[in-house]
């Protein structure tokens, strides 16, 4: 199946990603393997799908620019919902997802742009 560079598409995987992926650890994983989960979510997960948002973004800026900047409103409103209302360290991971995200774009409408020379 190939994914598709439409807006919804990407809104919907941004949701699931960031959304339900910190609702279902925190509802359903306990203790420390919760706490290591976390960790694979906020330092693997997270980053790679931000990574690969933006660069399929940058196929299409004009029309998907929205997308990295949506990552990291939805990991903090995730993480917000699951954890704890208001953790200033969350606004700074989706800062942080959403520059990735924002200069991914940027290096793949580079890339595009070298590519079609």
């Amino acid at each position: 199946m190939k994914i598709k560079n439409n807006l919804l598409t990407w809104l919907i995987l941004t949701a699931i990603v960031m959304l339900v992926f910190p609702w279902l650890t925190y509802t359903f994983i306990k203790g420390d393997t919760g706490m290591a989960v976390c960790f694979v979510l906020f330092f693997v997960i997270d980053p790679l799908f931000s990574i690969i948002c933006g660069v399929f973004a940058g196929r299409e800026p004009k029309k998907l620019w929205v997308c990295p900047l949506m990552t990291g409103i939805l990991f903090i409103l995730g993480c917000w919902m699951s954890f704890e209302m208001g953790e200033g360290a969350f606004v700074v991971y989706g800062i942080g997802y959403c520059a990735i995200g924002a200069a991914t774009m940027g290096i793949s409408v580079l890339f595009s742009k070298l590519l079609r020379r």
